[in-house]
């Protein structure tokens, strides 16, 4: 129905809504496997994760097995895991070190660090024959698109496409906001990862991200039972950490929409560029301190007074500033998405701000929280009542005016659906990209 019908495809994505297909059809997800996520640049790992020679880091993208590992040299590549002989995977942990050589565990075939081929047994009975000229005897093969983002990995797994720079733009300076927290300019990956399969589209949680409206109606039992236990409290008493960071969920549409958002090309964007639910923590003299001394008085005032609520790095990445905090989607399904939420240390930083994106990730991001059962049961709700005949189409009407200019860069009021419309629109554009060709 869809293979090879890029028009097919695009019309599924109209001016103020889109198609349910987007979310529940097989074929499409298979063809996003093919095509959408190898045209785009998808989050893989953090540096921190593999800090020593010969450290690796497994990951499933769109399908395919890769791995991430640390050189001799202190480089990072990013290889396919998969042997050139018979195709078995040379790990089949997630983490771990190879030392300094992968060894196959079906015939002992060896690589290098770098996907060089090492050494293989009867080599005699090699000769004369047609290897070195196989792909089979040049040794594991590269992913072709590796970035490396102030320890932020990112790969592109088709051979073109655009350049990675490029394709993140502007979108870059919520890293950036994220590492200068560090007043080293140096994070590490702590605490573990919090994991979550949803029984949803990938799609319907990333939008969901940038979605202000909900909070109000979602999240109003966890607010309300917050308001109840602090409503006596003076308006100047300190917070306790968990009350610091549950109460701004119910802080009102106007809150949300005077927050401000700004919509960026390639479906990336900003919510909260104005102030967030992350603007008022506890102020820490020290801490502003050395990162003034770190960063320069302007640097670190930006750095500082920036906190927006989430910035998205279309397809795969979540950022949050204030708290350190990431979170990673990785589509498993049409109808299956696995969330996984980490936290930062950040290197000369006050272990204050470590606890406080534990605290936050905690109470918001796992499975068990106050805030992300809600959302994960209205995730499932929505994937189900899609099936219902009738309507086909999901609506983004909200702050669409026909014959307004939607272009990116673009800022916004913190509830337009704009902010969604971009991701989609982005969406239709690399699905359809060189649809037909090699990738």
């Amino acid at each position: 129905m869809y293979r090879n019908q890029p028009d097919r495809i695009r019309a599924l994505v109209q001016e103020d809504r889109v198609h349910r297909d987007l979310y529940t059809s097989d074929e499409l997800f298979e063809l996003e496997q093919e095509h959408f996520f190898a045209n785009t640049w998808t989050y893989l790992g953090h540096a921190s994760q593999v800090p020593n020679a010969g450290d690796y880091l497994a990951q499933e993208i769109a399908g395919r097995p890769l791995m991430m590992v640390r050189q001799a040299d202190g480089a990072i590549r990013v290889l396919y895991n998969r042997c050139a002989h018979k195709g078995s995977q040379l790990v089949s942990d997630t983490c771990g070190n190879a030392g300094k050589f992968f060894r196959c565990p079906y015939h002992a075939w060896t690589y290098k660090l770098d996907g060089a081929p090492l050494a293989i047994p009867i080599k005699a009975g090699y000769e004369g024959t047609r290897l070195k000229e196989c792909e089979s005897g040049q040794g594991l093969s590269p992913v072709p698109g590796v970035a490396v983002y102030r320890d932020f990995v990112f790969v592109r797994l088709s051979q073109q496409g655009p350049g990675f720079e490029e394709y993140f733009g502007e979108a870059l300076r919520s890293i950036d906001n994220l590492v200068d927290r560090s007043p080293q300019g140096k994070l590490t990956l702590a605490g573990g990862a919090m994991r979550n399969i949803i029984h949803c589209n990938w799609k319907m949680y990333l939008e969901n991200i940038n979605d202000t409206v909900h909070p109000m109606s979602t999240h109003e039992s966890a607010t309300r039972a917050a308001n109840a236990l602090w409503q006596d409290k003076a308006a100047d008493a300190p917070k306790p950490m968990a009350m610091e960071q549950i109460l701004p969920f119910g802080a009102g549409y106007e809150f949300f929409d005077n927050m401000g958002g700004r919509v960026l090309p390639n479906g990336h964007s900003v919510l909260g560029t104005r102030f967030s639910i992350h603007s008022n923590y506890a102020r820490l003299g020290d801490y502003e301190q050395a990162m003034r001394a770190a960063h320069g008085e302007e640097r670190a005032n930006e750095v500082l007074t920036r906190s927006p609520q989430n910035s998205v790095l279309f397809p795969s990445l979540s950022v949050k500033g204030s708290p350190q905090a990431i979170r990673v989607i990785r589509p498993l399904a049409a109808n299956r998405t696995l969330v996984e939420a980490w936290t930062f240390r950040a290197e000369g930083a006050p272990e204050l701000l470590f606890e406080r994106a534990l605290s936050y990730n905690r109470l918001v991001f796992s499975p068990m929280s106050v805030v992300a059962h809600d959302d994960v049961h209205l995730f499932e709700s929505m994937q189900k009542g899609l099936r219902a005949q009738g309507n086909e189409w999901v609506s983004l009407h909200r702050d669409h005016h026909p014959g307004d200019a939607e272009v990116a860069p673009q800022d916004v009021n913190g509830t337009s659906e704009l902010l969604m419309r971009n991701q989609f629109r982005a969406w239709a554009e690399f699905m359809t990209l060189r649809m037909g060709a090699s990738q």
